[in-house]
Formats: C-alpha cells, structure tokens, sequence
C-alpha cells in the first residue's frame, strides 16, 4: 500500500520511534500524541480494519499491546491508560490500516472521552439480540 503511510513506516521509508517489534507486529510513538508516550501498536501487514484482519493476527497485536502496556509499567510505573481502537470512517477512523493507540493518562491532562449515553435503548435490547441470533 503506497499510499498508507502505516505500511512505509514498516518498511523504513517514513521515519518513526519504535517502542517494540515483533515479527508481525510494530509499536511506535505517535507523532501527533495526546500525552507523553502515546503509542500506536500497528499489525506489519496492511489490514483496514477489525473487519478484515484474521484473528491471529489479531491476537498478535493485542499481545504487543499488551506487552507494551506492560513496559509502561515496569519502566516508568504508568498504570492508567487508554487503549483505543476506531474501525471505519463514522467510528473516526483517520489511517485506514488497522491501529490501536495506547494512550498514558494523568489526571488534569485535559483529554476526555465521553459519550452520549442512551439508557433509554436497553428497552430495545431484546430486538436487538434478536436480529444478532436470527438464522
């Protein structure tokens, strides 16, 4: 994928700052962060999204998530962060190759997420379900 700038990193034509690699697997510091150490966690090969990466791929990058949240801790005793992922352009999904961004978090850093909530929905719940089991 020319274009994706995900992929050139992985190949070394666009520079960045490794926090750990895998063979399948690559964590880097995000260049636009929204606290100190902000990493993304990216698989080597291009997927777009949740939709398209097979699982175990998948599970290799969530373990690198995992292990690089661990390094946090082990390092530098951070032990409140955010792991977030955005799978198409409605879920505000900017680089379309799958990513997942670990975010450090410290109170008064001035970054919130919240949602709208809709607790009026449990109501449709049953629908829901069962549109998910209907064959």
């Amino acid at each position: 994928m020319d274009d994706c700038i995900f992929c050139r990193i992985v190949s070394g034509e666009a520079p960045s700052w490794k926090v750990y690699e895998t063979e399948t697997t690559y964590a880097f510091l995000d260049i636009h962060p929204a606290s100190r150490y902000h990493a993304l966690v990216i698989p080597k090969q291009h997927y777009t999204s949740m939709f398209d990466i097979p699982e175990t791929v998948l599970q290799d990058v969530i373990t690198t998530v995992k292990r690089v949240c661990k390094l946090y801790e082990e390092k530098l005793g951070i032990r409140d962060i955010q792991v977030i992922s955005n799978s198409g352009a409605q879920a505000q999904q900017e680089v379309f190759h799958l990513h997942f961004h670990i975010v450090p978090r410290t109170y008064g850093d001035g970054q919130q997420l919240r949602w709208h909530t809709h607790p009026e929905w449990t109501r449709d719940f049953d629908a829901m379900l069962s549109k998910l089991h209907k064959d």
